[in-house]
């Protein structure tokens, strides 16, 4: 039988800031396969700097990434991270425009409406069982108070996504103060523990009706 799985998202998904192999997509690959009992295929499109209008954009124009979500059972979703990064640098540069953060949130959550929009609408045809996991956010800035509210307030929008098909795995508290043990010395990106994390949460969601 066996199963696909097709990853999409920014540099979590490629596994940026950890050994080869230790990025939450094929940790988590494997603990699907142990407890499915069957094979799982992995696709993985992730790309370092994503932004949510650009997977958007990905997936409304790209027929890689349409037939990859068409055909596969399994998907996970890692994006929002680099549109705050980006806000965070420009209001900084501003003197820490709130409006800037502000903006940017909103077209991040407009984005990320239709990048979950045009993958409900592919799979509406669908005759298999399959599954999508969301990746919550942490916070890369936990000194700046500002970027912390934007990603609660990110994780709440996106958590209200869930239904019988589509979760959302938390890992914002998993991250918050342990920081310095869960993320690679450019201090933005998970190491391979943090990783290990990212994945745990996907697989505690279980695998619905696969």
């Amino acid at each position: 039988m066996g199963y696909q799985y097709t990853a999409i998202g920014d540099s979590l998904t490629t596994g940026f800031g950890a050994l080869p192999g230790n990025g939450f997509v094929p940790v988590y690959r494997r603990m699907a396969e142990n407890s499915l009992g069957t094979t799982v295929s992995s696709l993985n499109l992730g790309i370092n700097g994503l932004t949510t209008a650009d997977l958007e954009y990905r997936i409304r124009t790209q027929s890689l990434y349409r037939k990859a979500l068409q055909e596969s059972e399994l998907i996970t979703l890692s994006v929002g991270g680099n549109d705050l990064i980006r806000a965070a640098k420009s209001a900084a540069q501003q003197g820490g425009s709130s409006r800037v953060l502000s903006a940017a949130l909103q077209e991040c959550k407009r984005n990320f409406a239709g990048i979950i929009g045009m993958i409900a609408e592919m799979k509406s045809r669908s005759r298999e069982p399959y599954i999508i996991r969301i990746v919550g956010l942490y916070n890369p800035y936990p000194e700046y108070r500002e970027a912390t509210d934007w990603v609660l307030h990110f994780n709440r929008y996106v958590s209200q996504y869930r239904n019988s098909v589509c979760d959302y795995a938390s890992i914002y508290h998993h991250f918050a103060g342990n920081e310095k043990a869960l993320l690679s010395l450019d201090h933005l990106h998970p190491n391979g523990r943090g990783y290990s994390v990212i994945a745990r949460q996907l697989h505690g969601l279980g695998y619905g009706r696969l």
